[in-house]
This record gives C-alpha cells, sequence and structure tokens, in this order.
C-alpha cells in the first residue's frame, strides 16, 4: 500500500455502496462499534426509478433491529401487508388463503414496500447511527494486498481501507478489478415487470394474485403483488413475444387493462423487461481477505421467492461480523480465516438459493412433463387441495432455510 496512515483517505472499513445491502452492512458495523465510510457513486437525493425489491421478509427485518432496534417498526409500519393470496389456473380459481394478522406489536411476516423507502429509512438510521458518507465516489478500481485496500475512484481520488464490503450491485467495479469471475448463467424468455399506482377513487382488494395461463393475455403467467402505493405486475411472456413492443407504449396498456382495472393502464410509474442471471461469485473475498462480496455484488438470482434483498441483507450482518472479528483478531492468520468463514458460509446460501430460484424457473417455463403435472393439478385441486397448495407455493422455490443453515434463512 502506498497511502500513509495519516491520508485524509484512510479508513479502517469502507463500504461500496449505498443500497440496502451496503446501507445495511454499515448499519451493522455501526452496531458492532466500528467506524465505517460508505462510498456511494451517486448523489445523496439521487432518483432511481421503479419499486424494484419490495418484499422484505420477517427475517431480515428481525436481522435490522438487531442493528437499529425499532427500525424493523419502522419498515413495517411504512410498508403494505396483504393478508389473502389467491392463484387461478386459466382464469379458474385452484387455491386461497387468507392470514390472521399479527398482534399488536408483534414483527409481520413481511412489509411490501418500494426500495426506495426502505433505502429512505437506512439511510435515516444510519445517519443517527454515525455512519460517514462519501457521496459522488464511484469506484473505477481496488487493489488489494496483505495489509489493506485502495480503491480509485474515476474521479481519480484514491482511497485506503484495512477492510472493505463490496455491495455496489451487480455491474460491481471491485468484483470485476479484482477478477472474481461470476459463474452460472442466464435464463431462458423474457419478462415484463411494471409498477402502477393505487387508484384512490377505486382501491383493488390487497391481495396477491398468481395467474398460471391467463385467458385474457393469450395464457400468459401474470403475478400481482400489493405495495405501499401501488401494485407490481409481472408478465411472463411467450417465446415468440417482442419484450419492447409489450413493456412499451399501447402494447403495455392493453394487457395490463386485461389484467386490472382499465385506470391502472394510465397509472403506469416504471416498466421495465428481463431475462434473469443465475450466477454466483466464484469466491466472496479476494485472495489477501481483505475485501468481502455482498449482495447483487456476490451474487444475482431470478426474484421469485424474493431472494435478492433478502440474502443480501444476511450477506451484510455475516460480512460486517467478519470484519469486526478479523480486526479483533492476535494475528493474521485468524484474521484471514474469519473472513473465509464468512465467503464459504455466504456462498453456500448463496447456491441453495439461487438452486431455489432455478427451481422456480423450471417450475414456470415447464417442459411437457411438468405441464402435465400442472395441469394435473388444476383438474384436481378441489378436491385436493393439496394440488391447489403446490400449485401456489412452486412459482417461488424453496421456503426452508439452506440445509446446515443455523443462522440465516436465506
Amino acid at each position: 500500500m502506498t497511502e500513509s496512515a495519516a491520508s485524509p483517505n484512510r479508513r479502517p472499513v469502507i463500504v461500496v455502496g449505498a443500497g440496502p445491502v451496503g446501507l445495511s452492512a454499515a448499519l451493522a458495523l455501526r452496531a458492532l462499534g466500528r467506524p465505517v465510510t460508505v462510498m456511494e457513486a451517486g448523489e445523496q437525493d439521487r432518483l432511481r426509478p421503479g419499486s424494484r425489491a419490495i418484499f422484505v421478509h420477517r427475517a431480515t427485518l428481525e436481522i435490522l433491529d438487531r442493528s437499529h432496534p425499532g427500525l424493523a417498526h419502522d419498515l413495517a409500519a411504512q410498508g403494505l401487508l396483504w393478508h389473502t393470496k389467491r392463484t387461478f389456473y386459466a382464469g379458474r380459481e385452484v387455491f386461497s388463503r387468507s392470514y390472521t394478522p399479527p398482534p399488536p406489536g408483534e414483527l409481520p411476516h413481511f412489509s411490501s414496500l418500494p426500495q426506495v423507502e426502505t433505502e429512505r429509512l437506512l439511510l435515516q438510521a444510519c445517519k443517527e447511527a454515525g455512519v460517514e458518507f462519501a457521496w459522488n465516489q464511484e469506484v473505477a478500481t481496488a487493489a488489494t494486498s496483505g495489509d489493506g485496500v485502495i480503491l480509485a475512484t474515476t474521479g481519480g481520488t484514491r482511497w485506503h481501507a484495512d477492510y472493505v464490503i463490496a455491495a455496489d450491485g451487480a455491474r460491481s467495479a471491485v468484483r470485476d478489478s479484482l477478477g472474481i469471475p461470476l459463474q452460472g448463467s442466464r435464463s431462458d424468455g423474457w419478462y415484463v415487470v411494471v409498477d402502477a399506482e393505487e387508484d384512490p377513487g377505486d382501491p383493488l382488494p390487497v391481495e396477491r394474485i398468481f395467474h398460471y395461463a391467463h385467458p385474457a393475455v393469450d395464457g400468459r403467467n401474470v403475478l400481482l403483488v400489493p405495495f405501499a402505493g401501488g401494485w407490481r405486475v409481472d408478465l411472463q411472456l411467450h417465446d415468440d413475444d417482442d419484450p419492447e413492443e409489450l413493456s412499451t407504449g399501447e402494447g403495455l396498456r392493453g394487457w395490463l387493462r386485461a389484467v386490472l382495472p382499465a385506470p391502472y393502464a394510465e397509472r403506469v410509474t416504471w416498466s421495465s423487461t428481463y431475462r434473469f442471471l443465475q450466477v454466483i461469485a466464484e469466491d466472496f473475498a479476494d485472495e489477501h481477505r481483505r475485501v468481502l462480496l455482498a449482495g447483487e455484488a456476490a451474487h444475482l438470482f431470478a426474484p421469485f421467492g424474493a431472494r435478492g434483498m433478502n440474502s443480501g441483507v444476511p450477506d451484510a450482518e455475516a460480512a460486517a461480523n467478519a470484519v469486526h472479528l478479523a480486526m479483533s483478531a492476535s494475528g493474521p492468520a485468524r484474521a484471514e480465516a474469519a473472513v473465509t468463514e464468512y465467503a464459504l458460509s455466504r456462498r453456500r446460501s448463496a447456491v441453495y438459493n439461487c438452486d431455489a430460484a432455478g427451481a422456480a424457473l423450471t417450475h414456470l417455463r415447464p417442459g411437457p412433463e411438468e405441464r402435465a403435472r400442472l395441469e394435473s393439478a388444476a383438474e384436481n385441486a378441489e378436491r385436493d387441495p393439496s394440488m391447489g397448495h403446490w400449485l401456489d407455493i412452486a412459482p417461488y422455490g424453496p421456503r426452508e432455510a439452506a440445509p446446515g443453515n443455523t443462522i440465516y434463512k436465506y
């Protein structure tokens, strides 16, 4: 390392990225008594499009509450909790279930709110906890050695840290500059994802609805999920569909009017198209065990089961704990062991989450054998409720924790 200990840009720990994962890591470090600086490429008041990760699991709320007591209830209060879910097959309901709301004061099973709101509350908590922020600091490269990390920004500034948690997203410059490859594949088929504002004059029932082979949109699968202020609508395209045509203009409004009341077609605030990546970093730490990858810098999954942010927040807490142990260790071997344990354990969880999301993808794009199973389950759902239950849960992949994972569910 060429930076002196007196350098104004030298920090014990730097977190790269001020998304939910980076903010969660910073908050966890402060809860452990560690000073931390968050470097973010954008401005403090940057506007990011779309509701993005809307589903915050209870397990994630509990993790955040460990770092900042009361944060979980703030997130729950800002979010929406739907108590009923319904599943349809070719227009016929095959499953429905309603749940009792949690008792007052108890955390809900989840909170559904736009990611921008989650980030706002996390940022507020970080400021209260004394996290330092460096805005407009886009990292271009990272270099490591046995005694630390040098981060160089696109503006030419150099930062020096003993440890770095890289939470700089799917196009992580930190991961790329360290030469850590992503392993996996891209899913077949396209999806259109839409946000539509709630119609205040005629609000819809607060229910999660999944349609297999929706008859009003030529047998495409459709997922409707309410969140605070609006609706997330996912349309699974046929192989010969044009994603551009169905994600813009009248092509978008036409199918949206078929699955929601007509006013919602004029209330679209964001739309995008996706083919989902299923990839995992080869290693979650650099060779010197000074950089820890977290969140989408370490893994990308298809969104079924909401494993993205909800596995990134466990990454964040585990990375903070590992850095804390490494900085407290009696020697370099013990410090490296703490980071290696993080890299191995969180990569195992990522493999499980990737496989679970992959199972959901296979279910949603079935071959002949799986399609026959789907049709049989739909035909028998009325007399065998277990068939309807399977149709309801299968699009989200396995819900239990990874085998051997006693700390985190995701």
